[in-house]
């Protein structure tokens, strides 16, 4: 059996439903929790756990002056909760790992290089390469939203793509 949900005007007395509620207020509430914890899933679990408290008891959440500011407080409130329960809390072990692991900071220098190599570049050949290789567009796409020929767009493409390798193997990069 499936839960019904109203799509209806507020009432007579400009109280909504929590389906109301939900729908008008859930994005903002995700952006809250997004902001006061570091973690967006836990962001996001913490805004459902709200929604569930705030479900059971509607009816003194809806009858409060400013139910937004009910349960923006409820969502402050559980995500300081958050950061206070013991399970969430780091535990120093005497075990070391076996090997060391890799960190990822080869990765996010290689990128800042290829990004300060890609800066360099003249406009339409970044624009180019960037609209080609960061948002996987086709040449025609390119070439309709720089109002050229697909000609231009391979033509700027292949002299991009050239000066980003001469940059990155003399280190001009940086």
């Amino acid at each position: 059996m499936t839960p019904r949900t109203t799509t209806r005007a507020p009432d007579e007395a400009g109280v909504l439903t929590f389906e109301e509620f939900v729908a008008a207020r859930g994005p903002a509430l995700v952006r809250l929790a997004r902001g006061l914890l570091r973690d967006p899933h836990a962001a996001e679990d913490v805004v459902q756990d709200v929604l569930a408290k705030a479900l059971l008891s509607w009816g003194r959440v809806s009858a409060a002056d400013d139910p937004v500011a009910y349960v923006n407080r409820m969502v402050v409130n559980a995500s300081t909760s958050f950061w206070r329960r013991a399970a969430r809390r780091e535990r120093p072990t005497g075990d070391l790992p076996e090997g060391a692991t890799a960190d990822g900071s080869g990765q996010v220098a290689d990128r800042d290089e290829l990004l300060t190599a890609l800066r360099r570049l003249p406009t339409k050949q970044r624009t180019v390469l960037v609209l080609r290789h960061f948002e996987d567009c086709s040449d025609e796409q390119i070439a309709d939203l720089l109002d050229v020929t697909t000609g231009t767009v391979r033509s700027n493409a292949h002299r991009g793509l050239a000066t980003l390798r001469e940059h990155l193997a003399d280190g001009r990069g940086v």
